[in-house]
């Protein structure tokens, strides 16, 4: 919708409208004061009054009366910052009724002109000025990059970037065909705009606290293992990879990836993880996806929230680490528990054999293991020549 009126126009009628208005008063103020102010009364001294053939001699002075030589003293003398006396003027004429009415009119119409272009403005900026996208409270709006630019795109394993994540969105290559009847929706998600989300100050609190624990023990323990432990992501990258997989990370693990983006492979020592798998960073989860749906994009079943938790392989799952044999530890994106999946068998919520119903409880479940050396399930972290290992244990009484 075209704009009716600029800010420049406004201002200009706004203007116009505060002289008219400055006439009318100046007028009227005129001719209620057509009188000429009488001149400020000069104040001046007498000389004292003469001396009776009673009083004292002139010589002898008399208390609260000046002599002749104080008033000459005090005398008022010229000086050449002395104002000149101001000229009376002449009363100006009043105006006619005409032109006072003229006045008035136009007067009125100023003051209706600024009301009117005050009020298209607010208008216009309420309804018509919003962009199509509007900015939800709570997130913000993280734009697309041009895929034209010649960046070179090779992210770390704890370093990554939006443009990287984003780089193959534009891409020619159609997806891979896949029966209507079968296809896994979760695989092949529609484009979204991506935003940043806000995390309760609560679960960063909550995963902070789990995460210091297990920091401490590495420092002490395993110190080769707590180097390996990843640099602060970037919410824009989770918001991102969000966007592309069509998917919302639970509030816990965007936390914890705001802590550590994964894990590295530092030197000979293998990046830190839960339950024998490394930590995955958000492009390691991004690509994990990618790779597993590419493998497995069809539902067995009928594709519901059972089928879902029983394949091999569902796009609704965020495979947040690896064994580095095919094997990944998966996050449930709906139901947020934690769970396993193998390249030759089906899905398992039960890693170690006990359940692990957020990405949080596994975090205090791996630093209460390792203060007080226990196991999970049939996991037992325990500390070998400066690095975490994971072994399996007995864990029947």
């Amino acid at each position: 919708m075209r704009r009716l009126m600029t800010p420049r126009t406004a201002w200009l009628a706004l203007a116009v409208a505060l002289v008219a208005a400055v006439t009318v008063l100046t007028m009227r103020r005129s001719r209620r004061h057509a009188a000429v102010r009488p001149g400020p009364a000069r104040h001046q001294d007498g000389p004292a009054p003469a001396a009776s053939a009673d009083a004292q001699p002139a010589a002898v002075p008399i208390l609260g009366t000046p002599t002749a030589g104080d008033l000459e003293r005090f005398a008022a003398k010229s000086s050449i910052l002395d104002r000149p006396p101001a000229r009376t003027r002449a009363p100006r004429e009043p105006l006619s009724e005409a032109a006072r009415r003229s006045l008035t009119r136009w007067g009125t119409a100023g003051c209706a002109l600024v009301l009117l272009a005050s009020c298209t403005q607010v208008l216009e900026s309420v309804v018509f000025s919003k962009a199509p996208e509007t900015q939800v409270s709570g997130e913000v709006d993280f734009s697309y990059p041009d895929p034209s630019e010649d960046e070179v795109c090779d992210p770390s394993l704890t370093e990554s970037r939006a443009t990287c994540l984003f780089r193959h969105i534009q891409s020619d290559e159609p997806p891979a065909p896949a029966s209507a009847d079968t296809v896994d929706e979760d695989c092949l998600p529609k484009q979204a705009t991506a935003r940043v989300r806000k995390i309760d100050a609560k679960v960063t609190r909550a995963v902070n606290r789990q995460w210091r624990r297990i920091e401490s023990w590495l420092k002490r323990h395993a110190p080769r293992s707590h180097r390996t432990l990843g640099k602060p992501g970037k919410a824009a990258d989770i918001a991102a990879a969000e966007a592309e997989m069509g998917l919302r990370f639970p509030d816990d693990l965007r936390a914890s990836l705001l802590r550590h983006d994964g894990s590295i492979y530092l030197d000979d020592t293998w990046a830190f993880g839960f339950l024998g798998n490394s930590n995955a960073s958000v492009a390691e989860i991004l690509d994990n996806w990618r790779g597993l749906c590419e493998i497995d994009g069809d539902n067995d079943g009928d594709g519901g929230d059972a089928d879902a938790r029983m394949e091999w392989w569902d796009g609704r799952m965020l495979a947040v680490g690896a064994d580095g044999m095919g094997d990944h530890l998966v996050v449930d994106s709906v139901q947020r528990d934690v769970g396993t999946t193998d390249h030759e068998g089906s899905m398992s919520f039960r890693p170690g054999g006990v359940r692990i119903r957020s990405f949080h409880a596994l975090l205090k479940a791996t630093a209460d293991a390792m203060e007080h050396g226990t196991s999970i399930g049939y996991w037992k972290p325990r500390a070998v020549a400066g690095e975490v290992e994971w072994d399996i244990v007995d864990s029947d009484p």
